[in-house]
């Protein structure tokens, strides 16, 4: 009896640790974990709208040394237009495109954005790549080896503004970048029409313009490119 009453008791605690084990909050696998992070990353594009991932104005800076003071200028560029084609192709030179479709693109998204003084103009795209390998390997592809791959985004001129004469032949410099599923890629030249010349010439231009497309870029990386916290499940059975 007392060898039964020893089994019963075994059966009655270890029914009680499954109830227990059914009762808590399920717990997410790593492996589920990072599945929920990179599905939460790639679907932002469609959860903010357009105006949201380029937002009407973006704060850039200059270091000091361009503006030859101090301290440093913290400028404002605004935009001017979103364009309503989503296509990857059309939005990308002929060789960047190329590079787009082995990669599986399946968005791209542009904007026009007028610096401060309203003499510099910049295009910034944003290109949808399935997950985050895709993209790194994309940048990668566009800026190595010494090919003419970066001047990747076609720029996007705006129709009754002075961003107008904004075209390929305009274009002075451009950056490349991934961040997360996405790659970012921007433009920019001068909105009196004028062709590729060497920035360098000129320190403050040269300053200006790379900090316009590098903080275009980075307030895009920003909102799109950032890991998500990692998921917990809510703390209720079979959540």
């Amino acid at each position: 009896m007392v060898l039964v009453l020893g089994l019963g008791l075994c059966g009655l605690a270890a029914a009680a640790v499954g109830v227990a084990h059914q009762l808590l909050p399920r717990q997410f696998t790593p492996a589920q974990q990072r599945q929920i992070m990179a599905w939460e990353m790639t679907r932002r594009w469609r959860a903010l709208s357009a105006g949201q991932i380029f937002p009407a104005a973006v704060a850039y800076k200059v270091s000091a040394q361009a503006v030859n003071s101090t301290q440093g200028l913290t400028l404002e560029a605004h935009r001017l237009a979103i364009s309503p084609d989503t296509g990857c192709a059309s939005g990308v030179s002929a060789a960047a495109a190329t590079v787009l479709a082995a990669a599986h693109c399946s968005a791209l998204l542009r904007a026009t954005y007028l610096d401060s003084s309203g003499s510099m103009v910049a295009t910034v795209g944003v290109a949808v790549l399935p997950d985050t390998q895709a993209a790194f390997a994309v940048a990668h592809a566009l800026t190595a080896h010494g090919q003419d791959l970066a001047l990747a985004v076609r720029a996007l001129p705006v129709a009754g503004t002075v961003a107008s004469r904004f075209g390929a032949g305009q274009r002075q410099l451009s950056d490349v970048v991934s961040a997360g599923p996405y790659v970012i890629m921007s433009a920019a030249g001068f909105t009196d029409g004028r062709p590729h010349v060497r920035l360098a010439s000129d320190y403050y231009y040269d300053q200006e313009m790379t900090s316009l497309v590098d903080d275009l870029a980075s307030a895009a990386n920003t909102l799109l490119g950032t890991t998500p916290a990692i998921p917990k499940c809510p703390g209720s059975p079979g959540c």
